[in-house]
């Protein structure tokens, strides 16, 4: 079935929100790397984790057990996606030296991976998948610092260990209070847009019969 094949082969991304702020200078650039991985030949599903209705892990350890969480909310749908998705993209900015309060919360309910692949030694996601996954990092910092970005980015690399989709790269931006505006550095949104697809062009070359090279029709930024 062509159809059906051509739908298997290409990549789905998860793109997600970690900013309360819809449209701010985190979601600004997040659109644009979600651009790039369109151009790239991906479909995206965009997450606004601010919006979900979830609570952060309780510690109850039935995923000790089984590879289901015992609490049942808008995180659920996630762990299922989670195990499909090729590839992530997270856009955050920099709270309190570290990752915002409810994007952690998020990342940390995903113990159901941490379980299965360290304590009982069966990961959720195969070796064969994981070597076409591939995480991008995308954050803003206020302050001119040269350590800003050192726990965030710490944190992001262990959840994508966890969830076995390596951390890839990222696009890392401080000094917000004083640029304010991040569409005055347009370098770092054209980054923002080059690394998700060059990101998103290895994964779809990576797919189980993809052509090799750019995506048919795909556009070039400049």
């Amino acid at each position: 079935m062509p159809g059906m094949l051509q739908e298997s082969m290409t990549p789905k991304i998860i793109a997600i929100l970690g900013s309360p702020i819809p449209d701010g200078n985190t979601a600004r650039l997040l659109n644009r790397a979600v651009q790039g991985a369109e151009d790239a030949g991906c479909v995206v599903e965009r997450v606004d984790v601010s919006s979900l209705r979830f609570r952060p892990c309780m510690e109850i350890f039935q995923c000790l057990h089984i590879d289901e969480c015992a609490i049942e909310d808008d995180v659920t749908p996630y762990y299922r996606k989670f195990r499909e998705m090729d590839g992530l993209i997270v856009a955050a900015p920099v709270m309190t030296m570290g990752i915002p309060g409810a994007l952690k919360s998020f990342m940390d309910r995903f113990q159901v991976f941490f379980n299965a692949k360290y304590m009982r030694r069966r990961p959720l996601v195969s070796s064969e998948h994981k070597k076409r996954r591939r995480t991008l990092f995308i954050s803003i910092g206020g302050m001119d610092i040269e350590n800003d970005f050192d726990c965030s980015v710490t944190s992001m690399k262990a959840f994508c260990d966890i969830i076995d989709c390596p951390y890839w790269g990222d696009v890392l931006q401080n000094n917000m209070d004083a640029i304010k505006d991040i569409a005055t550095r347009p370098d770092v949104m054209q980054a923002a847009y080059e690394k998700a697809r060059t990101m998103c062009t290895l994964i779809r070359n990576d797919m189980p019969g993809a052509p090799r090279g750019p995506p048919a029709g795909g556009r070039s930024e400049r």
